[in-house]
């Protein structure tokens, strides 16, 4: 171990591209193994992104464009989960180039070590989707608003407006982001110096200007993914739940937060030697105020959102909450960052990731036997692909185009059909879901519909405006690729019809 140590100490930098890589290809190769199926996010991005809409029903389009990019490159499943590492690999980038000036390289090291023990960044990560999605640009914000504010070039604020517009491409929690950055802004009284020059002007002109075609389709389709947020949403049942819910918001952060302070846990404990000479760092007082703000600023934006409005929040919204918690931790911890603090924080960095990786294997290997739980992982997508595209072929001598089905199950036949385009997936058998569908076209070209829910011998009411008159075949049962699970399928042809 002290050998190890040795070469970290000498070069942290080759230590932490020795981490990316390491926890890259771990974070890749687990779900590449153990999902047989893909996960419900990433068929929802393949069945929204191939579409290439500026905005869509429920959330911004950039996490689903990326994935169907992904999938005309590369077209194999390993590459999404690749994908969602290298996301994580430039937040965590961003996070070093943010705290080496700050804490030194290796105290740049530390921090992302301790942040590594969330979740957020490997177990979780895996299904890419809008939170993961958030990670690089909520990470490359935060490193060009502590540059602007400090170096005061035009480059870094430049860089803070486009990840501020990417970041509202990502996901609108963007907002929880901006506004502590603009009260900081405010009532700093160093940075808020920092308003008489260009910088800020040109990173809100920046951000503006990527958002732009959003914001315009926002308000083309009267903001149509907030309505569905809003339907989503947990009223309030009453004036408990504005203290109820912040602080079942705040448990579940701090719950999720213990593996990543117990590996800090070194910086703090035994406590230092009052004779010891006390940790140096560049950082002055202004320095902790940026990093105080990026490490809590957003997390109480959300805690005093949920407490004015009483409504529910959701745990997963930690995902780019905590990235800049490590680096508070560093520039606040007692103790210099000697060898055998070093030691522990690595031995305990170690014993976490191994921790989460033997979890994640468990849970895709020992649990299902035990808890028999339903995991879309181990969904038959491909043996229904395979049966309900076979069945339309024989109906009609062609292969199918459109599919009217529920997100999930007419995703799966898509994306596992292997047909080259893949069918076109009329989500729910609504227009107003998928209005990019051309129900003329669909008509002439006939369609698939696949249920698993209610009457598996009538056809859905939901399906009936656009699958009148679709034979009816009879129901099937498919086991899942592993447990007990089976899936009984209704299915119907609607032929194709001449114009």
């Amino acid at each position: 171990m002290f050998r190890l140590i040795d070469a970290v100490e000498r070069r942290p930098r080759a230590a932490f591209a020795a981490f990316l890589v390491l926890h890259a290809v771990v974070w890749t190769a687990l779900p590449a193994i153990l999902y047989l199926n893909l996960p419900l996010d990433l068929i929802e991005a393949l069945t929204y992104g191939r579409e290439w809409q500026l905005g869509y029903d429920k959330l911004p389009p950039l996490p689903w464009w990326l994935v169907e990019i992904v999938y005309r490159v590369f077209g194999v499943d390993t590459a999404y989960y690749a994908l969602a590492q290298g996301v994580v690999a430039i937040a965590f980038i961003a996070v070093w180039k943010t705290a080496r000036p700050l804490v030194g390289a290796l105290g740049a090291l530390v921090a992302i070590l301790v942040i590594d023990g969330m979740h957020y960044f490997n177990f979780t990560a895996a299904k890419f989707n809008h939170d993961v999605i958030q990670l690089p640009f909520w990470a490359l914000a935060g490193f060009a608003f502590h540059a602007g504010l400090r170096r005061g070039g035009i480059g870094y604020w430049a860089l803070l407006g486009a990840a501020l517009g990417c970041a509202l491409w990502a996901k609108y929690f963007v907002a929880v982001l901006v506004a502590p950055l603009v009260l900081f802004m405010l009532l700093d009284r160093e940075a808020r110096r920092r308003l008489a020059s260009l910088g800020p002007w040109v990173a809100a002109a920046v951000a503006l200007l990527i958002m732009a075609p959003h914001l315009v389709w926002l308000v083309q389709n009267d903001f149509l993914p907030f309505h569905y947020a809003e339907a989503r949403a947990l009223p309030v049942r009453g004036p408990l739940d504005h203290l109820l819910r912040p602080f079942q918001f705040l448990g579940g952060q701090l719950f999720f937060l213990i593996p990543a302070l117990v590996i800090a846990a070194p910086l703090f404990w035994p406590p230092p030697n009052k004779n010891k000479n006390a940790p140096s760092a560049a950082a002055d007082a202004f320095d902790r105020r940026i990093v105080t703000l990026l490490a809590f600023g957003p997390a109480l934006a959300v805690f005093a959102l949920s407490l004015i409005t009483g409504r529910g929040t959701v745990t997963m919204w930690g995902y780019p909450l905590w990235l800049f918690l490590g680096l508070w931790i560093v520039l606040c911890a007692p103790a210099a960052l000697d060898r055998v603090r070093l030691v522990r924080i690595g031995a305990l960095w170690v014993a976490v990731f191994t921790i989460l990786a033997i979890a994640f294997i468990a849970d895709y290997t020992v649990l299902p036997r035990i808890d028999h739980r339903y995991r879309s992982a181990f969904y038959p997508g491909s043996a229904l692909a395979a049966a309900v595209t076979q069945r339309f072929e024989a109906a009609t001598g062609r292969k199918p185009a459109y599919i009217i089905a529920s997100m999930w199950n007419g995703g799966n036949v898509a994306h596992y059909s292997g047909l080259h385009p893949q069918p076109r997936v009329l989500i729910d058998g609504l227009p107003r879901r998928a209005p990019w569908i051309d129900l003329a076209d669909l008509r002439t070209r006939g369609a698939v519909v696949v249920w698993t829910d209610g009457d598996l011998n009538s056809l859905p009411e939901s399906f009936a405006a656009a699958a009148g008159g679709a034979e009816i075949g009879a129901p099937f049962a498919l086991p899942f690729r592993s447990g007990e699970y089976v899936l009984r399928v209704g299915w119907a042809v609607l032929r194709p019809q001449a114009r």
